[in-house]
């Protein structure tokens, strides 16, 4: 059966509607028109960051419209080219057949761009366009689980490298053999938080141990925490009569001291027993800024899930969202990485480690949009 072309740029043509419709472009230009008139006020960087803020939405809207504009055109070059050979068809088959090779590479190319745009469109939460912070603690299992917290840092901190994103390391308690107890890192860039939320959970490894001499299989556990970034307009006030503030030498790997001042800063919240600990910055007042941001941030998510679980409970909704465990990455007797949520499974457990994990956040991201709308119709 000859493929058909025109049915194939069509369905591509209806996708980037949807996107569209969903994208909103007029909006999107009334945001940028309002937002190049706020940069253009003289005082604008009397507040850099606030200042830093409007430049960002600024540049990212005109990114999305720039986006959209650029696929719009792509279709319309697909249905010349098309046109092209269907032409050539008729006197010259070899001409032909280049452009249809031609045509196979860029409808490809041009599908995968609009799968991945379809997929940000489902980025609708409130904070889902904040910067994330993300923290992994080791579970129960000695050195093998913080040997493995460890693998899921680099893991993610090698995604975010692969995909141009700024990451930022703000402490990390190492254990005294190997790996670490615990760390947290943000990571800057649109839609970090709405991206990333979706790895949230318990993360199982199942390998030969490394650590132990009789080479037995064990299973390690580590758990990840994604929060959304505090900005300024998000108002959570924390009394200092609610904190506790701790101050000690910054460690590195097996307790080493690597500050001879006391820098580092443990708070605790104490209406909610939450501890934030900061060693990365320069500073005690640094550091102490760094940890009040992350412990907004934590309050703002404890709030949040809050008044999702009222609303749940108003609607009679009694199922749990999301599992403990999300993700097994099997090392021994096979190989394979799978989602206990979306089914999603690769074999490359290597590719994954080095931060190719794009397949499983898409996934992730679609299938809590499923839950989202059959949670809404119930």
């Amino acid at each position: 059966m000859a493929r058909d072309y025109n049915e194939e740029i069509s369905q591509l043509r209806h996708t980037y509607e949807q996107i569209a419709a969903v994208s909103d472009i007029e909006r999107l230009n009334q945001q940028v028109a309002q937002l190049t008139q706020e940069s253009a006020a003289p005082d604008l960087w009397n507040d850099p960051e606030a200042a830093q803020a409007v430049t960002s939405k600024l540049s990212h809207a005109q990114s999305k419209i720039d986006k959209l504009n650029a696929l719009h055109g792509k279709l319309d070059d697909l249905q010349t080219l098309n046109e092209m050979a269907e032409e050539e068809a008729i006197t010259d088959a070899e001409s032909a057949q280049m452009l249809y090779a031609e045509l196979d590479a860029e409808l490809q190319k041009l599908s995968t761009e609009l799968a991945d745009l379809q997929v940000k469109t489902l980025l609708s939460g409130e904070y889902d366009e904040r910067n994330a912070v993300v923290t992994i603690r080791s579970g129960a299992g000695g050195t093998e689980a913080a040997d493995w917290a460890q693998m899921l840092q680099r893991m993610y901190l090698r995604w975010a490298e692969r995909n141009g994103y700024t990451t930022k390391v703000l402490d990390t308690s190492y254990a005294e053999e190997a790996g670490i107890k615990s760390t947290t890192f943000e990571v800057a860039a649109p839609y970090a938080y709405g991206t990333l939320s979706v790895e949230a959970g318990t993360h199982r490894l199942v390998r030969i141990s490394p650590f132990d001499n009789q080479g037995r299989r064990q299973t390690s556990f580590a758990a990840v925490e994604v929060i959304p970034l505090i900005e300024t307009t998000d108002h959570i006030e924390i009394p200092e009569t609610d904190l506790k503030i701790d101050v000690f030498r910054s460690s590195g790997p097996g307790g080493q001291s690597v500050n001879t001042t006391d820098s580092a800063v443990r708070m605790t919240h104490l209406p909610t027993g939450i501890v934030v600990s900061m060693q990365d910055e320069k500073s005690q007042i640094q550091n102490r800024a760094a940890a009040l941001r992350v412990l907004q941030s934590r309050l703002l998510q404890m709030r949040r899930e809050e008044e999702n679980a009222k609303k749940k409970e108003l609607a009679g909704d009694v199922k749990a969202a999301w599992g403990d465990q999300m993700r097994s990455y099997v090392l021994h007797p096979y190989q394979m990485v799978k989602d206990l949520r979306t089914g999603h499974e690769v074999g490359n457990v290597e590719g994954v480690f080095d931060g190719d994990i794009n397949g499983f956040i898409e996934a992730g991201i679609r299938w809590r949009n499923a839950q989202d709308r059959e949670t809404e119709s119930a």
